[in-house]
């Protein structure tokens, strides 16, 4: 009971809030009208019920009008039967749809506010492969809530409305026992109710490893589905290493783990459906066994046979809900849990939990007073607390030009991430000046895939800068052969050289021009004149600009008025202040 209050507590918690939302009008609406029609197909499955007392009567008595009269009302229950039956998958359909639409932009949302996406990743949570959650999970949780929820309603409903006609029909048909007639209330109800917990216990018992062995099947699927996107996204790495065989190697070792789980969701099925199979067979004679006595003892119709043999199998079908749903019932858990998961890591990601879990104290990366950014008491951690680097009172002016160096792993890169504000493990304030723009570049930058324009400006919005500004930044950072392909969509990141990727970088900072610009090794990839040529440009076409580099070539003195080192003092690398010389930095003891 209390796995299942939980599992309800979470349900409500996911579903509601579409409810409650901007669109919760129409999905109220929907999901009125998808209930009424569940519930007015019951009423028409008692009608049936009532139907067949007077079809089957009429056919031992041979009465040929009643028959004729019969099959009328049958052919009108039908027909509204199907109707009803068609426009309630039609409108069951349209609520998935709104519903899922609503859930996916509410995920997307909330996984790319801020670093939300980024601190998930810092913390190695357990939320694996957040896109099957967005995608596959959010399909399956809105397919599955509706069907086993209207399930359970016409279940709760059928049982109610036919408990009443089997309890009047045990007083029709009393328990015939060798020429006696045993009169217990409402015993075909009692032989239903016992028939369907039997069934719903050795059920539970017999699938309830299908729920862990559902999640896992999900974990390995998409853990092999990403691998294969890596395999993809690397190609070109790959084949110039000649690490075709490993890859092989690593991929055919995850969809191991994938076949393996399928072994027992295939081992466990079996016995599942060998005993629900059965089960659902012997449900279709049973409730005539019961009522043969009678009906042989001439107690009962044939009409009233019938009728309590389908009144049984409504009753026992709604009793047997969890029998008939358990692996749906067991793939939905699963779903729910990943759901949860993702939620509460998306969360705990959003409020900074990962960082809290080291220390008491965050990064604060406030609005500056004045036109600089000012560090104080920063201390940079690594996520398992480790100290990586410390900065006192150290402040970049406006339109200075900055260049940090230091030793490979002393913490340059993180330290652009903390001032960026997707750092959160550490102490100490950073304060940016307020309305400021800043911009990072980093080695590898990125472009969407697309147009090239679009990738170019990225993240602003299509339109927003005019393609003639674009085609001249092109063509200023030495990427004239791309200028009239601005409409051209590719995949940028794995068609262009990295050091192209690092001009098309520098040209989006040309459009944006930031007040800030943060350059980690931008320029790494450009040979000697090439990078000259580019920081010229960027001196020339932003003078206002605070410029900010990371980078290891003597020749980047010439473009900025201080350079600063990470120093090593124990296992923390040290940032000078403000006003400090130059000081080469030292090995990490």
């Amino acid at each position: 009971m209390k796995n299942i209050s939980a599992t309800l507590a979470i349900v409500w918690r996911i579903a509601a809030p579409y409810f409650r939302s901007e669109d919760k009008w129409v999905g109220r609406g929907l999901l009125a009208v998808v209930v009424a029609m569940e519930l007015v197909l019951v009423a028409i499955n008692v009608l049936l019920n009532q139907w067949q007392n007077r079809f089957y009567s009429a056919l031992q008595a041979y009465d040929l009008p009643e028959f004729v009269k019969e099959v009328w009302i049958f052919l009108g229950l039908a027909f509204t039967f199907v109707a009803l039956a068609v426009y309630k998958l039609y409108l069951n359909q349209w609520l998935q749809i709104r519903w899922r639409q609503w859930l996916t932009r509410h995920y997307l949302g909330e996984w790319l506010d801020g670093a939300t996406h980024y601190r998930m990743q810092l913390k190695g949570d357990a939320a694996d492969n957040p896109d099957q959650r967005i995608t596959e999970d959010v399909k399956t949780f809105v397919e599955q809530t509706l069907s086993i929820g209207l399930g359970l309603l016409s279940s709760v409903v059928t049982l109610a409305s036919f408990v009443v006609i089997l309890w009047g029909l045990s007083y029709k048909a009393p328990l015939y026992i060798y020429g006696t007639d045993i009169v217990v209330p409402g015993f075909l109800v009692w032989c239903a109710v016992a028939y369907a917990i039997a069934g719903t216990a050795l059920t539970h018992w017999i699938g309830a490893p299908l729920i862990n062995l559902n999640f896992e099947q999900q974990r390995f699927e998409a853990d092999f589905r990403f691998n294969l996107i890596r395999v993809r996204e690397n190609s070109e790495q790959i084949a110039l290493l000649k690490g075709e065989s490993a890859e092989r190697g690593r991929l055919l070792q995850r969809f191991g783990f994938v076949i393996s789980n399928w072994y027992g969701i295939m081992s466990r099925t079996k016995r599942l459906t060998a005993f629900t199979a059965s089960y659902g067979q012997a449900a279709t004679i049973f409730p005539y066994v019961v009522v043969a006595p009678a009906y042989f003892a001439k107690r009962i119709q044939l009409g009233d046979m019938m009728q309590t043999g389908s009144a049984f199998g409504s009753v026992q079908d709604a009793l047997s809900f969890f029998v008939t749903a358990y692996r749906s019932l067991a793939e939905w858990r699963s779903v729910i849990a990943r759901l949860d998961g993702f939620e509460m890591s998306v969360k705990a990601a959003a409020r900074g939990a990962a960082q809290e879990a080291v220390q008491e104290q965050a990064i604060d990366v406030a609005p500056a007073k004045g036109k600089a950014i000012a560090i104080e008491q920063l201390l940079v951690n690594l996520p398992n607390g480790t100290p990586l680097v410390a900065a006192d009172g150290f402040t970049i002016q406006p339109s200075e030009r900055v260049l940090v160096t230091g030793p490979s792993g002393s913490g340059k890169s993180t330290l652009f991430r903390a001032i960026a504000g997707v750092w959160p493990f550490g102490t100490g304030t950073i304060a940016i000046p307020a309305k400021s723009k800043l911009m990072m570049l980093p080695q590898r930058p990125y472009f969407p895939i697309g147009p090239l324009g679009d990738a170019v400006i990225y993240p602003a919005e299509r339109g927003s800068i005019p393609p003639e500004r674009i085609r001249d930044a092109l063509i200023a950072v030495g990427m004239r052969r791309l200028a009239d392909r601005l409409d051209e969509d590719g995949h940028w990141n794995r068609t262009l050289s990295l050091g192209e990727q690092q001009r098309l970088g520098l040209a989006r900072a040309l459009l944006h021009v930031p007040d800030y610009l943060f350059l980690d090794e931008a320029t790494a990839s450009l040979d000697e004149p090439s990078e000259d040529r580019l920081y010229r440009l960027l001196m020339e076409k932003l003078p206002q600009a605070t410029i900010v580099s990371i980078g290891h070539r003597s020749t980047l003195d010439t473009f900025h008025t201080r350079k600063v080192a990470l120093v090593a003092d124990g296992e923390i690398h040290v940032l000078g202040k403000a006003g400090e010389p130059a000081r080469e930095p030292t090995a990490a003891r």
